[in-house]
């Protein structure tokens, strides 16, 4: 089992995270006073409880608040922030599920509707005790290297949990997901193509066919979020997939569009409060 490392600590937060190598689940307790997390999202399916204070963050374009016994169910690829609104701040347990990972279990439990990003929770915030109670336990077996057995039966239980947590699938994909306009397809196209090059406005606008005004604010309303932003989203994604996979953070800003590593460095720690350097050895244990 992986080891648990303390990536960072403050007067106002800590945070500690370990990896589970045959399974690829991370797993991550912190504590935060203030300001979290900037929005971002992640391939992995999180799934965690609040341990202590006030958690309020953003998701799925609504505000939600969770406190201790409550439990939090994020999709994949679901932009969120966090911070902690009162005095004291925070403490949370979360575990980051690989697609792959969740879709194999899911095949191998049969429990259809459960695999990565095709899963849709019910729900973002859950008050289940019994929910509550099989994520910690999934947890302290992944963080505590409690060993392989103690680790499969506390995941195969929170699947089956989890299995309860979904919304019904739709006759059509169209009523939960409306088309997105094909302009707005096509910038959105271009800039997971284009993710590793300088974008600019202008050439988003060529790709849209729609000037700087309607194309910034109406990918704002398709996404959630502005282009630029969402470039860095993506460009984060990529990242930890290659830091995870052993490149060196120089070599990941190179490749993921980032004009150093000390740029790459800066959004990263924005967005999941620890380096890309301490995330690499998190995944390989490979020292810097």
């Amino acid at each position: 089992m992986a080891p648990v490392h303390p990536h960072e600590s403050t007067a106002d937060h800590w945070l500690r995270a370990c990896r589970d190598p045959e399974t690829g689940i991370e797993g991550v307790r912190a504590h935060f006073s203030g300001h979290a997390y900037d929005p971002h999202d992640h391939d992995d399916m999180l799934i965690g409880y609040t341990e202590q204070g006030v958690q309020r963050f953003q998701c799925h374009r609504s505000v939600h608040t969770s406190v201790p016994g409550r439990a939090i169910l994020i999709e994949p690829n679901a932009l969120h922030d966090g911070h902690a609104p009162e005095a004291g701040g925070f403490t949370y347990a979360m575990l980051y599920l690989p697609q792959a990972w969740v879709e194999r279990a899911a095949r191998r439990l049969d429990l259809p509707g459960l695999g990565g990003v095709e899963a849709v929770f019910d729900r973002t915030l859950v008050d289940d005790a019994r929910l509550v109670a099989a994520i910690r336990a999934a947890f302290l077996a992944i963080h505590g290297g409690e060993g392989r057995l103690a680790r499969d039966q506390s995941l195969d239980r929170l699947l089956a949990y989890l299995g309860t947590q979904l919304r019904p699938a739709p006759l059509e994909r169209d009523a939960v997901s409306p088309a997105v306009a094909p302009e707005l397809a096509r910038v959105r196209d271009y800039l997971h193509t284009q993710m590793d090059t300088d974008v600019g406005l202008d050439d988003l606008v060529a790709v849209a066919g729609v000037d700087r005004f309607k194309l910034t604010r109406r990918f704002q309303h398709a996404f959630g979020t502005s282009p630029h932003a969402y470039l860095v989203r993506l460009r984060l994604r990529a990242a930890r997939r290659l830091l995870a996979a052993g490149r060196t953070p120089a070599q990941v800003a190179a490749e993921t569009g980032f004009a150093d590593q000390s740029h790459l460095g800066r959004w990263f720690r924005r967005a999941y409060r620890m380096t890309p350097a301490a995330y690499r050895r998190l995944c390989t244990n490979v020292p810097d």
